[in-house]
């Protein structure tokens, strides 16, 4: 199948619909949130709201998003949208691809464009995310590593690296996992995988220990969007303000904000992933991995990653896993523990993350050799 050029053009109906429905919003009440105890904070959302509709114009952040090369294809019935940056200063330079996450987009990922010039940049939209499309079926989780198999082929790469994390993260360590003689080598910043060893160490103790902690106190919308997904997407597909609520609760939980979201994320960056989200209809289908992993009748095992693996740990990230923990599921070849950032590595902390994947591919240079398909 062929890879086309494209070009992100929302129809201005969707533009005007939304319109009327930030003018029409009904509010909530709120009791003593000031501190964002009971979710997120009224006072933001007002303040969100009116940028959204006084100043934050799609259109030009449309007209930003279409300065970078963007394109689509066909993979198993599936159109899949990429934007694809060859290498800037390099005659041989290593191909990354580079999977997001939720409540994400491509976007998120576009910082290494900038801070990765001598690599050929690869950022996939996941399917029923942004501009790709919105598959049909169920347990499309399976399907992604082939189908970025097939899209680094169509690219010209027999071998490739890759980078992710969260949801992108499972995807990389699974291109590792199902497709070794693909991978130079991973670079991930969560860490999947299990204990089945009770002797595990007092440091993994303490890390699932706190793991169920935080699962208590922030893992309800993961346990929602894995049994109850329909029932969210009837409240998120008809307002865009809830649907904002959403995101914004978990960037602000999630990311080395400190409390003050506005010191990692601008306004209009938050409302280019929400625009993004509401204009294409797809938050429905991001829930579909969460859905996909609880409810698959028949799950592949988690197997040991075995290709080279560099593990960027960031302190604000959702978990933050001893090293050894790692090494049960992954051939671990860096380990970095991260003195600033989040869970949205790419956008908070770009530099940091350029650094540490450059390092590790930087270490492979015979097998960058044979990257290029024959």
């Amino acid at each position: 199948m062929t890879i086309e050029p494209y070009r992100i053009s929302i129809q201005q109906d969707r533009l005007d619909d939304l319109e009327r429905r930030l003018a029409s919003v009904r509010w909530p009440d709120e009791i003593d949130n000031g501190h964002w105890q009971r979710g997120t904070s009224l006072d933001f959302m007002h303040e969100l709201i009116r940028h959204w509709r006084k100043v934050f114009d799609w259109r030009k952040a449309e007209e930003r998003l279409n300065e970078l090369p963007h394109f689509r294809t066909e993979i198993d019935g599936l159109g899949i949208h990429f934007v694809h940056r060859p290498s800037a200063g390099s005659s041989d330079p290593v191909p990354l691809i580079a999977t997001h996450g939720w409540p994400s987009t491509f976007v998120e990922l576009t910082p290494l464009l900038d801070t990765l010039p001598e690599f050929e940049i690869i950022l996939p939209s996941l399917p029923g995310f942004g501009f790709s499309d919105i598959p049909t079926g169920p347990f499309i989780h399976r399907r992604v590593p082939e189908l970025w198999v097939e899209l680094m082929r169509r690219l010209g790469h027999e071998r490739f690296a890759a980078h992710g994390g969260d949801l992108g993260g499972g995807v990389t360590a699974r291109l590792g996992m199902f497709h070794p003689e693909r991978l130079l080598g991973i670079h991930i910043t969560n860490v999947y995988g299990q204990i089945d060893d009770p002797r595990a160490t007092e440091p993994e103790q303490r890390y699932l220990t706190e793991l169920a902690e935080w699962e208590r106190q922030e893992g309800a919308y993961e346990h929602l969007q894995q049994t109850r997904p329909q029932t969210l997407a009837f409240a998120l597909r008809d307002s865009p303000v809830g649907l904002a609520a959403w995101i914004v609760e978990k960037l602000r939980a999630w990311s080395d904000c400190r409390g003050d979201l506005t010191s990692v994320f601008s306004l209009d960056d938050i409302l280019t992933t929400v625009s993004i989200y509401w204009l294409t209809g797809t938050i429905e289908s991001s829930f579909r991995p969460y859905w996909d992993h609880g409810n698959d009748p028949d799950p592949r095992p988690w197997l040991r990653v075995d290709v080279p693996t560099a593990v960027a740990i960031f302190p604000a990230d959702i978990s933050r896993p001893p090293r050894e923990f790692a090494e049960r599921s992954y051939r671990v070849e860096q380990w970095t523990e991260m003195p600033r950032g989040g869970h949205f590595a790419a956008f908070e902390q770009p530099e940091l993350l350029a650094q540490d994947i450059r390092r590790f591919f930087a270490s492979t240079p015979v097998l960058l050799r044979t990257s290029r398909a024959s």
